[in-house]
């Protein structure tokens, strides 16, 4: 088995080409905000880069992005500063009921916990499964599994008027 490093398999450059959607995507639905995603992005592969870690394939490589991804939104949302910035939301033009389905969504997503968020993004943002959640996680499939039943559940009442 050939192990993966940055030094010896590809540059940097590759690397955030091939993870970047990926990382920022997790970074946003985790954060969000932009300004947050694009924090945490940077901190990632800079991480990457400091640590030169090496891989036994290209799923190591990727659940450990997803992983630091994951740890970074957790220290952000964890500083002082994170906990006293008040989030400016940009509201619907009229007629746009589209936007307001969307802001909805957004709304109710970010009432859900961490791990909530965090296992549904993983589950239909980048089609993971619940076993490969769980080793990125540390959680057990059949956890991962009742996480994103709970959260769907919580999602169809807030949908439907029941929050």
């Amino acid at each position: 088995m050939e192990s993966l490093s940055l030094r010896t398999d590809e540059s940097i450059d590759e690397v955030v080409e091939r993870y970047a959607d990926m990382v920022y995507r997790l970074a946003c639905a985790q954060t969000g905000r932009r300004d947050s995603a694009d924090d945490v992005f940077q901190e990632v592969f800079l991480r990457l880069v400091r640590r030169n870690p090496t891989f036994a394939s290209e799923e190591h490589r990727k659940a450990w992005l997803l992983r630091v991804t994951l740890n970074c939104c957790k220290k952000l949302g964890a500083s002082a500063w994170r906990r006293h910035v008040v989030p400016v939301e940009r509201l619907p033009e009229h007629g746009q009921a589209d936007d307001f389905e969307a802001l909805a969504l957004r709304d109710a997503l970010a009432r859900l916990p961490e791990k909530d968020r965090a296992a549904l993004h993983l589950f239909y943002g980048e089609g993971l499964t619940a076993r490969e959640i769980g080793a990125i996680t540390g959680e057990k499939e059949a956890s991962v599994r009742s996480r994103l039943s709970r959260a769907r559940a919580q999602l169809r009442k807030e949908w439907e008027g029941g929050a």
